[in-house]
């Protein structure tokens, strides 16, 4: 008898394994295991999306206008040139459907964002990691890995799961080293945490040049992120071909009323970003006063830390997660990234990240 055969490129594909949310014995455990702002939304977004309950049975704006002129009103941009998505996932694998297939390569770093290689295997290509420094990602490195089948580079910046940044000079020298028929998708999920001037949004990039697309999401400093909205900027060709094959009306009511009210309100992104900056840099000198014990907080520009661990030993990075656990406190081991001596620990509130401190202080001093 015959049966339907899954496409090998599909087999293929490890799924997408999202942080942890719960854990047994604890009813409400620390989740700091998916970079989610531990403010929560803008109060403005929460009284917006409560005032759409009553329109449930209507399908929502399919082409997401006012949202759109929201987001080019905010950032200076032409709304035309904007397509919203069910997350900035959504718009990461239109990207590869889009412009890559069977035979095709999508570039990208070691260590970045797992949804590339997913993307990449989605469609038939073959995903190709270039090497990192120091797990940042390393220019030269991309543009060597470049091959007459490269047709999609993804760069994170910062880059999730390791944070760093490279400077906005390295990204116009990346983009000045790819052909033109390649894409360059600069996921800026993490973007509203940088302070940096130098820093590139890849906007004016996106604008001047029709192989360049930027993608942002909600789920991360505006708190949005059950709401599932992300959002492109790009050339009119890129953005057209992404619209042809997005789902319809892939944009919530309530999700996109949240989202406007969310934009309207810098203060509390201003707050959020505070918050961040002065808590992050806490947790990495905590980190850093372990001493000796092998403990390493990789400099990072977005809501994480990433920390290594020693290989061997009583300090690994499994052991330091089965304790925190313990504690009742979740975070990301990466294991599955290529990253089995780190833990990815997002940045909470001060009581929660006192107690990840807490925590990661008891477990160096007990396992040795």
């Amino acid at each position: 008898m015959n049966i339907p055969v899954i496409k090998p490129w599909i087999d293929a594909i490890h799924a997408y394994v999202p942080g942890k949310a719960k854990l047994a014995g604890h009813g409400t455990p620390i989740k700091l295991s998916s970079n989610e702002n531990p403010l929560g939304p803008s109060p403005h977004a929460v009284v917006a999306m409560a005032a759409t309950a009553a329109d449930a049975h209507r399908y929502p704006d399919a082409a997401s206008v006012g949202l759109r002129d929201a987001l080019a009103a905010l950032h200076g941009l032409d709304a035309d040139r904007i397509v919203c998505g069910t997350g900035s996932d959504e718009l990461l694998h239109l990207c590869a459907a889009a412009f890559a297939g069977v035979g095709d390569e999508v570039l990208y770093v070691r260590h970045g964002f797992s949804v590339y290689r997913i993307a990449a295997q989605r469609v038939g290509a073959t995903p190709i990691e270039a090497p990192d420094t120091d797990y940042t990602a390393d220019v030269d490195a991309l543009l060597a890995a470049v091959t007459e089948r490269t047709r999609v580079v993804y760069l994170a910046n910062p880059n999730n799961p390791t944070g760093t940044l490279i400077s906005g000079s390295e990204v116009r020298r990346l983009h000045a080293g790819l052909r033109s028929d390649i894409l360059l998708v600069l996921d800026a999920a993490y973007a509203e945490f940088i302070e940096d001037g130098d820093y590139e949004d890849g906007f004016a990039l996106a604008h001047a040049n029709a192989n360049v697309v930027v993608t942002r999401t909600f789920s991360k400093i505006y708190g949005l992120a059950a709401e599932r909205i992300g959002w492109a900027y790009g050339p009119p060709a890129v953005i057209a071909a992404l619209n042809k094959i997005r789902a319809p009306f892939n944009v919530p009511n309530a999700g996109g009323a949240g989202a406007i009210a969310a934009l309207a309100d810098q203060d509390w992104v201003a707050k959020s970003r505070a918050h961040n900056a002065q808590w992050r840099a806490w947790l990495a000198a905590e980190i850093a006063s372990l001493g000796n014990a092998g403990l390493h907080a990789v400099p990072s520009a977005a809501n994480f830390i990433l920390v290594t661990f020693p290989e061997h030993g009583a300090l690994t990075a499994a052991a330091a997660n089965d304790a925190l656990m313990a504690d009742g406190i979740l975070v990301r081991w990466l294991p599955g990234q290529g990253l089995p001596n780190a833990l990815r620990i997002s940045i909470g509130t001060e009581a929660e990240t006192r107690a990840v401190a807490a925590s990661l202080r008891h477990f160096v001093e007990h396992a040795r």
